[in-house]
């Protein structure tokens, strides 16, 4: 089974190649990264650990058996107890449920190990995959918006229940 690791410094040459392969099939339905992003990656991969370090953001990969990048799932704009979930799954790798089991494992660690409380996130209406994962991981449609220009649904998903009950029987 993969593994849900927080974004380091060595995940640098793994990523930059999931994200070279899965280029092509990222832009059918979300906005292409463009040719800059590439060309300064490292750049980029150390703002990304800097915001990591900052707390503003918590940036993890979903990683294979080789040690390849099987996934990406962000939490981004940590604020007030909430933060956007992004996410996206290799081609090679889609279709196994990889996508819903890395949102709920985001759900749980964002509620227990981070201190949120919801998270929010958005999918366009023409990507049916990203909003059956959104659908099957609990969350909400709460409204409409427009993502690189075309209609989309917003999402919340409440954490509550990844919490602990302080009040809840302990076995002895």
């Amino acid at each position: 089974m993969p593994e849900i690791q927080l974004l380091r410094p060595a995940h640098a040459p793994a990523l930059l190649a999931f994200e070279r392969e899965n280029r092509a099939y990222f832009a059918a339905s979300v906005p292409d990264r463009g040719d800059d992003y590439f060309a300064r990656f490292d750049e980029r991969h150390r703002a990304l650990l800097a915001e990591q370090e900052a707390g503003v953001c918590y940036f993890h990969v979903l990683v294979g058996t080789e040690g390849e990048v099987l996934g990406r799932i962000n939490l981004v704009d940590v604020a007030d107890g909430g933060a956007d979930l992004g996410y996206r799954i290799a081609e090679r790798a889609s279709g196994r449920g990889l996508a819903t089991w890395s949102v709920r494992q985001i759900c749980e660690r964002a509620a227990q190990h981070y201190g949120l409380s919801s998270l929010r996130a958005a999918a366009r209406l023409d990507n049916a995959a990203s909003r059956a994962v959104l659908a099957r991981s609990g969350f909400a449609v709460v409204g409409e918006t427009r993502l690189s220009g075309r209609p989309g649904l917003t999402y919340v998903r409440s954490l509550t229940d990844f919490i602990p009950r302080s009040d809840a029987p302990t076995a002895h």
